[in-house]
């Protein structure tokens, strides 16, 4: 809906509160922890505010230190560490209650020309002839249990969604998604909103060779490390293929791959995630 495109564009829109600080709010005071997707996506635009525009994201990378606590702003303070004549990097930390909860450092470039290559798209079904989230939840005879929850975001599940998982299945996911309404014509917001999606489903790819998921139960899932790196313009308002594929889990982690692609299969941005996969003791 494009109220709920709107509330997120507005919650990555940061205060700016003093010189390389800004203040950003969660949108639901109700859930345990912030979503992660949603410190990764207001660092990044801390970092970019805070640079040329001609100079774009080409990478990321981000620690998720402690679960941050929605009914209080999270404080992100950037470090100009360094302006080059090509490269620009910024180090952001989120702070809540004293302490950092989250650290990404970010680097920016201009365009230049180069050597160019890119991986084909893979051959998937499209978008549209793929079951909605109201789809999903009436095939499998449940009651969305967050039904007046916002959902700004429209995923479709190519390979079987989380409410189908019943047995081990190849370690490998694909979903399309894109912003459910239209968004302003900013690259680095679109770029921004791609890195709160790219949080959303990554992670429980990890859990596919193990017939579990976290709508099953049994296991406790959290975000620990984040990359990204960005190969080229696009919308985050048209459809989006997430290509994604767990290689290990060991240790209580799991190490998963992304590959996103625009509709018409240009590679635009490749991801790995490790998050916290720890059994509970309902599992055991």
């Amino acid at each position: 809906m494009q109220k709920d495109v709107d509330d997120l564009v507005d919650l990555l829109d940061l205060e700016a509160i003093e010189v390389n600080i800004f203040r950003g709010v969660s949108p639901d005071e109700n859930r345990q922890r912030i979503f992660g997707g949603q410190v990764a996506g207001q660092a990044l635009v801390a970092a970019a505010r805070t640079v040329d525009d001609d100079r774009p994201v080409h990478s990321l990378h981000a620690y998720f230190l402690r679960p941050g606590d929605p009914t209080v702003p999270v404080l992100y303070e950037v470090d100009r560490i360094r302006d080059g004549r090509s490269f620009t990097t910024r180090r952001v930390v989120g702070i809540q209650h004293g302490r950092a909860i989250f650290n990404l450092a970010a680097s920016f470039h201009i365009d230049e020309p180069g050597l160019e290559h890119l991986e084909p798209m893979p051959d998937v079904p499209a978008a549209d002839d793929l079951p909605t989230r109201a789809d999903r939840f009436a095939e499998a005879g449940i009651d969305d249990p967050f039904p007046d929850q916002p959902h700004p975001l429209d995923i479709r599940y190519i390979t079987k969604s989380p409410l189908q998982r019943r047995e081990p299945l190849p370690p490998v996911q694909q979903v399309w998604f894109r912003a459910d309404g239209r968004l302003p014509d900013n690259q680095v917001l679109h770029t921004c909103l791609l890195t709160y999606a790219s949080d959303m489903t990554l992670l429980d790819t990890s859990l596919l060779p193990h017939g579990t998921g976290s709508i099953q139960g049994g296991v406790q899932m959290a975000s620990l490390d984040h990359a990204m790196w960005f190969h080229g313009t696009f919308r985050a308002d048209e459809w989006l293929l997430y290509d994604q594929h767990t290689p290990a889990s060991t240790g209580a982690r799991g190490l998963a791959t992304g590959r996103v692609f625009t509709h018409d299969g240009r590679l635009i941005a490749s991801v790995v995630q490790e998050g916290l996969i720890r059994r509970t003791e309902a599992s055991s």
